[in-house]
């Protein structure tokens, strides 16, 4: 009988463990590409983040920051509007991209020039997802991207 138990209570933790929910209160964000790791003046650059969110009320703030590594500035266009097709859903799940213009006018939130003088700037985005009730995401980091100098 105590061997029938075990078995019974063995299945159902494995059981358990193995269908954990993937979306929690907390957002969830993960990078998943970027378009470029070299950005030339006059190009746009897109990051593509994955995100989860139990509630799915992420149409609230992305956080954004530009951190140059080559000469230790830190700035950037926080907060950044999650963009509008993005759906409220239960289990939410999908993709953001948020897109930058290196340049004149590309219609994209502008990325200044090099913070480094006379220099290109090496530097990484950092991104955080806040929702609707106040819930925040862990930081994540793009790769190294260039920026090249005018």
């Amino acid at each position: 009988m105590k061997t029938k138990l075990l078995i019974v209570l063995v299945t159902a933790l494995c059981l358990t463990d193995c269908n954990k929910d993937k979306f929690t209160t907390r957002p969830q964000l993960t990078f998943k590409e970027v378009t470029t790791q070299e950005l030339f003046p006059n190009q746009t650059i897109v990051f593509i983040l994955h995100y989860t969110d139990r509630e799915g009320d992420i149409q609230n703030t992305l956080y954004v920051q530009k951190i140059t590594q080559n000469c230790g500035a830190s700035n950037f266009e926080s907060p950044y509007a999650i963009p509008s097709d993005v759906p409220p859903q239960s289990n939410g799940e999908g993709d953001i991209q948020v897109k930058y213009g290196y340049g004149a006018d590309l219609g994209y939130p502008p990325i200044k020039e090099p913070a480094c003088q006379g220099q290109n700037d090496t530097c990484v985005f950092r991104f955080a997802l806040t929702d609707k009730a106040k819930n925040t995401s862990d930081t994540i980091t793009s790769p190294q991207i260039v920026l090249i100098k005018r």
